[in-house]
């Protein structure tokens, strides 16, 4: 199903439906109505679907966080409808994704110019020529208008190669600072210590947010920014921007690393068993299909793959 975002209408449907049905206690005429809607148009199944269909079995598991959202049917409805807009559904979708691993849906996610959804990559061409691409559940805004060129990441990972169409300085901003591009290609990611810089070509200038000091990243180097400084620079790593082919490289890493990396392009929990957790994987897998990526790791390594649902995997010894 696509999995391309869908209005904040549609998903505070959805998520009043969810937590409407939730408890069973639904009459049959508000069932049959729930049907009515789902049948209704295609963006109201994929709301639904990317609810996670929040797997009853999953959403079964949770904790005091869960009951404190499953008040009447009336109550939720009338917090929906005071909240109002999309903040209703930022707060409650982000409280029942939270129950299955989802990443975080902050407001800035879907208030945000540009925005891919979990598993979707996208690349832009703005209008200065810069080729903007952006990694899986990425959220941008974009603001030619003044008297710079201004893309603001607000979470997940983007490419830029730079335009030369426009005399104006081109600055990437996240929460910790500023990267001013010399003409360039780069990854700028956001982590929970910061903001990470890797320059592919030529050299970017980054400042943090409360230091006044500048420095100049050449190709081949990366570095961690925080709000108050820099981490150490080191080297890129082989295959940091493959993402943007569709691809992720890894060299030599941990299974359970790689399955986490695997994890943010697909809904769900994606587990992997402590007696496999430490076994190496190098090799190139398919972003857009990870259900492939994860078979292909059956005749290269002693595990096989549980499924207890869809949105439930654990990688397990065979």
């Amino acid at each position: 199903m696509n999995s391309a975002p869908v209005s904040s209408q549609v998903l505070e449907a959805a998520i009043a439906w969810k937590l409407s049905l939730d408890d069973g206690s639904g009459t049959p005429d508000e069932r049959n109505e729930f049907i009515r809607w789902h049948a209704a148009s295609e963006e109201h199944a994929r709301a639904w679907h990317q609810l996670g269909a929040l797997d009853q079995r999953v959403s079964a598991a949770a904790g005091p966080g869960r009951q404190a959202l499953l008040q009447s049917r009336a109550g939720l409805r009338r917090r929906i409808g005071k909240v109002g807009g999309g903040l209703a559904g930022m707060f409650l979708l982000g409280s029942l994704l939270s129950w299955v691993g989802a990443p975080s849906l902050a407001p800035s996610y879907w208030l945000a110019d540009e925005r891919t959804a979990t598993g979707e990559l996208r690349t832009l061409r703005l209008e200065d020529g810069t080729l903007l691409s952006l990694n899986t559940h990425t959220a941008v805004d974009i603001d030619y208008q003044g008297e710079q060129r201004l893309i603001v990441l607000h979470q997940g990972e983007i490419s830029v190669e730079t335009g030369h169409d426009d005399p104006r300085p081109l600055l990437v901003r996240t929460d910790d600072g500023r990267l001013r591009p010399l003409g360039t290609r780069f990854l700028v990611r956001r982590e929970d210590q910061g903001t990470r810089l890797e320059v592919l070509q030529s050299s970017v200038a980054a400042m943090p947010h409360d230091s006044g000091d500048e420095q100049v990243l050449r190709e081949g180097q990366q570095v961690l920014m925080s709000s108050n400084g820099l981490g150490r620079i080191g080297p890129v790593q082989a295959g940091a921007d493959a993402w943007t082919r569709g691809m992720l490289v890894v060299d030599n890493v941990r299974l359970a690393d790689l399955l986490k990396q695997l994890g943010h392009y697909r809904n769900g929990h994606l587990g992997v068993a402590d007696e496999v957790a430490d076994l190496r994987v190098t090799g190139s897998f398919p972003l857009t299909d990870t259900d492939l990526a994860l078979a292909s790791l059956v005749p290269a390594l002693p595990v096989k793959i549980e499924r207890h649902t869809p949105w439930w995997v654990t990688v397990i010894p065979k």
